[in-house]
């Protein structure tokens, strides 16, 4: 069956199918797939359906439905919602319940979205595999054995396997694109500042961005029409005179002509040989359309990881300090004074790898090491930067892998930090330089897992990056394929 946000939408706009019978289709779906996948930490049906009647009534009445009018939409975590606990799969916030929605979500419920569950992800949306989840498994539907990528693995994975029609998921280093290349879905990180983080629990405020993960590209082009725009809550969203919000499904299948494509040579060797030739492939397609390859170089890329995880860590550090036994969160009943509370509280509530970066982040902020670790990390960044506006002079778009390797195994990477970090090599820069990038499928490895193809433009130019991706689509089926489970 067809379930994607278009065809929903159609659907119930044309009277064919009803809001509540697409959310009870797609909860009968969930209650088969869920056991085996573990993609929510919560389940919101009894809302869903208040959600979903609301539409139905709009339709009866002949009032005016928004663009997701009865599509059903699940969400991460670490966006606050006032219906449901707002966990960040954390021990700390396990009973947490917001005083209000984020801006994303005010838009998903004005555009007339079923707000279907909160996805699982790594805990405060640290890690590439979601294994750092501190309350739940979430498998890659393609293979149970494996991870479905991370922080937003529990989005990518409901996705995947049909348990929702999109989702949306955060992306501080590649936390969004990395999930979707692992489970073979459209994952989209908007310019930084295009979509509001008022309502996202931080993690690296420089670096966070919120963006949807869908079945098609289209998809991905009909919810940044919902959720991109100005935001006076949040000072880092860009306002309408500088940065326009464009119309994403405008001319979505037009192609590009005389598309310049820069490509990283070095970037394909020492990967995954089936990534490798899939990348290829797709660049092979891609001149057949017309597109012309530049080859350039990126002589900062390397610094990236290092840059990213100097940064991201040093934000982290300060943005956990709220968590503390006194204000919110979980409280230590073993604690015997102030300073127990403090330390008790932290030592039981956050995981091992969230530990580990305010550890990290705290010792790179402190007296006599902000000079050698932090700024320099800062004046790295930029030249990262800069490495992209040289890029984009010469070419319309980068190319590159999502991901080295397609989805790993549980447990393969966990005994060993630094290979867990380099999983997101490709896509950490990127974050880096606040520009936008998709990740869309593109093959299938010897062990039937998808493959991502990487695209990034320059800043605020989603529409042209969308045009490039719905090109590919257009010309393929990898986006048709779905994972089989053993409940199908």
């Amino acid at each position: 069956m067809e379930w994607t946000v278009c065809s929903i939408r159609e659907r119930i706009a044309s009277g064919k199918l009803q809001s509540r019978e697409a959310v009870e289709q797609f909860f009968l779906r969930i209650e088969k797939i869920e056991p085996q996948v573990g993609a929510f930490l919560t389940l919101l049906k009894d809302t869903a359906l208040e959600q979903a009647a609301k539409v139905d009534e709009k339709i009866a009445s002949g009032r005016p439905l928004g663009p997701l009018a009865g599509v059903p939409v699940a969400v991460k975590d670490n966006l606050c919602t006032t219906f449901g606990p707002t966990t960040c799969a954390s021990r700390m916030l396990e009973h947490f319940t917001s005083p209000y929605n984020a801006h994303v979500i005010e838009k998903l419920l004005a555009a007339d979205a079923v707000i279907v569950g909160k996805t699982n992800m790594d805990e405060f949306a640290m890690g590439s595999s979601t294994e750092n989840s501190g309350l739940k498994k979430t498998c890659n539907p393609w293979d149970i054995s494996r991870v479905p990528g991370g922080s937003s693995g529990g989005s990518a994975a409901a996705v995947a396997a049909r348990m929702c029609a999109a989702a949306l998921g955060s992306d501080t280093g590649g936390s969004i694109r990395q999930p979707a290349g692992f489970c073979g879905v459209v994952g989209l990180k908007p310019t930084y500042g295009r979509v509001s983080r008022y309502g996202l629990v931080a993690y690296g405020s420089s670096l966070d961005q919120i963006g949807p993960i869908t079945q098609t590209v289209e998809d991905a082009a009909v919810l940044m029409n919902v959720i991109a725009g100005h935001d006076s809550r949040d000072s880092t969203c860009v306002s309408e005179q500088t940065a326009p919000v464009p119309d994403y499904t405008a001319g979505l299948e037009t192609p590009l002509e005389g598309l310049r494509i820069a490509i990283v040579e070095s970037f394909l060797e020492g990967i995954q040989t089936e990534v490798q030739q899939a990348i290829e492939e797709a660049l092979r397609l891609y001149q057949k359309r017309g597109a012309r390859l530049v080859p350039i170089q990126m002589p900062h890329f390397e610094y990236a990881v290092s840059a990213y995880y100097v940064i991201a860590t040093a934000e982290a550090s300060s943005n956990l300090a709220r968590y503390d036994g006194v204000h919110y969160g979980y409280r230590s009943p073993r604690a015997g004074d102030y300073i127990e509370v403090y330390s008790k509280s932290r030592d039981e509530a956050f995981g091992a790898e969230v530990k580990r970066r305010i550890m990290l982040g705290t010792f790179a902020l402190s007296s006599g090491y902000y000079d050698a670790y932090y700024l320099k990390a800062l004046k790295v960044r930029n030249l990262i930067r800069n490495d992209f506006t040289r890029a984009f002079e010469q070419a319309d778009c980068l190319m590159m892998p999502v991901s080295p390797t397609t989805a790993f195994r549980f447990g393969e990477k966990t005994a060993d930090p630094l290979q867990m970090y380099l999983a997101d090599i490709y896509t950490i820069a990127v974050n880096l330089a606040g520009v936008p990038a998709v990740s869309i499928p593109c093959g299938l490895d010897g062990q039937g897992l998808p493959i991502g193809l990487q695209i990034v433009t320059a800043p605020f130019t989603e529409s042209m990056l969308l045009r490039i991706a719905r090109m590919f689509e257009l010309q393929t089926d990898w986006h048709t394929r779905m994972p089989v489970l053993a409940a199908d």
